[in-house]
């Protein structure tokens, strides 16, 4: 906005400078000498409307110089911030690729609506390495302002895909607006990388969820769904919802409903549930314990063993989750 006040002011300053020229040196109206100054500056090269003197002609040649340095100018100023501004665009794009190309294990969000904000806050606030695909212009500087790794494009296309390094990532969310494009983005991530963990979003039409599974889908969710049965049970079972919100969400009691996964080194593998000292020495409670093969054992008793590899949902306070972490 400077720089075009800068030009508007030089112009005018221009304008007034062969006004006065002509009206001083040939005697001109303020008219004629108007119109002498416009098709002088712009070179149009139109007939006098007064007959030039010796001055009035010397003053006319001065006033084409500067008329001419000023396109010049202009033109100059333009064509340097086109240029500037694809080149810082093209550095940009390809620092995003490189960065982008480091990653491993991460998450591959695609789409940047209301729901993949939130999604990538989410992950953002885990410590979950993500890159999100986005065909949108405007969307991808909204996410570059927010501080996330993007690519602009179709999520669907195989480069795009593998350039947001789907090979070494850990899971894809698809969260675009239609169903149809979900469809074609997981059948494509499912087609590069078969054993990718995927969730998509379905608009809840009947047959779509259907549909993603098929296409390669191994989660299915409906915000419609989800938000109308969470606030039936909201109605229904208060109590319930509000301490489901405490645990996983955390609040004013400090709680947080955690996961986490053992590793064939932790002290914790091969002991039962009442020597691993998860209540006594965490103040921790197991709600759940999954297993590799996918049982789930819920409330287990203290003669549970814990295995390798096995995934223990905890309910407890933050700081003694994270103390319990370290031995995982």
């Amino acid at each position: 906005m400077r720089r075009l006040l800068f030009i508007g002011i030089l112009f005018l300053a221009i304008l007034g400078l062969g006004v006065f020229g002509y009206m001083l040196i040939d005697g001109a109206g303020f008219i004629d000498a108007l119109y002498m100054t416009v098709i002088t500056i712009t070179t149009v090269g139109y007939d006098e409307t007064f007959p030039l003197s010796t001055g009035g002609k010397l003053f006319t040649v001065f006033l084409i110089l500067i008329g001419v340095g000023f396109v010049l100018y202009v033109f100059s100023k333009m064509t340097g911030d086109v240029i500037e501004g694809r080149l810082q665009k093209t550095i940009g794009r390809m620092k995003m690729k490189n960065r982008v190309a480091k990653l491993s294990d991460h998450y591959i969000v695609c789409g940047y609506g209301r729901i993949g904000k939130v999604i990538c806050r989410i992950l953002e606030e885990n410590n979950r390495s993500l890159v999100v695909i986005e065909k949108d212009p405007d969307k991808v500087e909204d996410i570059i302002e927010a501080g996330y790794l993007v690519l602009e494009g179709e999520a669907a296309a195989d480069q795009t895909l593998k350039e947001a390094g789907i090979e070494k990532a850990r899971g894809l969310i698809a969260v675009v607006s239609s169903d149809a494009d979900n469809v074609y983005i997981i059948l494509s991530a499912h087609g590069i990388k078969p054993e990718l963990f995927i969730m998509a979003r379905s608009s809840g039409e009947e047959g779509a969820e259907t549909k993603l599974i098929r296409a390669g889908a191994n989660k299915v969710l409906s915000p419609y769904f989800i938000g109308a049965t969470r606030m039936a049970q909201q109605l229904v079972r208060p109590t319930v919802i509000d301490f489901i919100d405490l645990a996983v969400h955390g609040g004013e009691l400090g709680l947080r409903l955690e996961e986490m996964v053992v590793r064939e080194s932790s002290p914790l593998a091969g002991r039962t549930l009442m020597d691993s000292g998860i209540r006594k020495d965490h103040d921790l409670i197991v709600v759940a314990i999954k297993r590799e093969h996918g049982e789930m054992i819920f409330n287990p008793s203290h003669a549970t063993v814990i295995n390798a590899s096995d995934i223990l949902v905890m309910l407890g306070g933050q700081d003694n989750i994270k103390a319990l972490e370290k031995q995982l």
